[in-house]
Formats: C-alpha cells, structure tokens, sequence
C-alpha cells in the first residue's frame, strides 16, 4: 500500500464525512483542481487505502440483531478463522486485535433465532477457543 500525505488524508476525512461529495466540491475545500482529487481518489482505490464507498443508516432503517463478538483463536488457525467469518454474510466488519482476544467481530443478524445460529456457527469454527458477544442495543454517535 502506497503511503498518503496529509492532503490525502484531508480528502479522506471529507469523504468519511460525506462520501457522496462531489469532486467538484472536494476540489474547492481542498483547494486543488478537480483532476487532481480525481487522480488521488483514483490511486488510493486502486492501492486499497480506499476499499469501498457505503451508506450509513439510522437505527430505524437498521433493523435486526447487531452484536459485537470477542474470539480468542488458536495462534496457528488465525488465518483459516479469518477467511471463515470473512465468508459469513452476517459478519459486517473484522478486525485484529491485542489483547485475550485475536479477531473482533460486528455482526446482523435477521432474528435472534438467526443470531443464536450464528452463534453456534462461530463456535465451532475450527481453532476458535472462545466468544463473548455483547448486543448492540442503540447507536451514540
């Protein structure tokens, strides 16, 4: 992954804010000519600094069963467990962590009998020692 500059990540904070901004817009609050924001644009998607661009929702939109599960892995399956839950539908993000805990887990669920099931599934995920999972019950900010 290519290093960013501080314009960079000036644009990337204007796009987390508003990532349906348009290029003209971003090209006036950071004062550089449209072409220019489009080429970094371009190059950080295509280095992945840029992954995805999506929509945010609010809680009443957002409906389902939201929970965040702690896994504490076997060292040498990090890698299998990871590709496991990446293929997970339910498993919105993933992230490595410090810690008694080696992967974090955010997950959606249709139903608690659907988040029961995910559950099961997770656990018996080859290499996975232990889950602590929290609902998600309103979102602050």
């Amino acid at each position: 992954m290519e290093p960013i500059d501080t314009t960079d990540r000036q644009l990337l904070t204007l796009l987390r804010r508003d990532g349906r901004a348009s290029v003209t817009a971003l090209a006036a609050e950071l004062g550089l000519s449209r072409v220019t924001v489009k080429q970094r644009m371009a190059r950080m998607q295509a280095s992945g600094v840029i992954r995805r661009f999506t929509v945010e929702t609010t809680d009443a939109q957002d409906e389902g069963i939201k929970a965040i599960s702690m896994l504490e892995v076997a060292g040498t399956k990090l890698e299998p467990i990871k590709r496991a839950l990446a293929r997970m539908p339910e498993v919105t993000d993933l992230h490595s962590t410090n810690g008694n805990w080696g992967l974090v887990a955010q997950t959606r669920s249709a139903s608690l009998s659907d988040f029961d099931s995910l559950l099961n599934r997770i656990g018996r995920i080859d290499g996975v020692v232990s889950v602590e999972t929290c609902l998600l019950l309103s979102r602050i900010v």
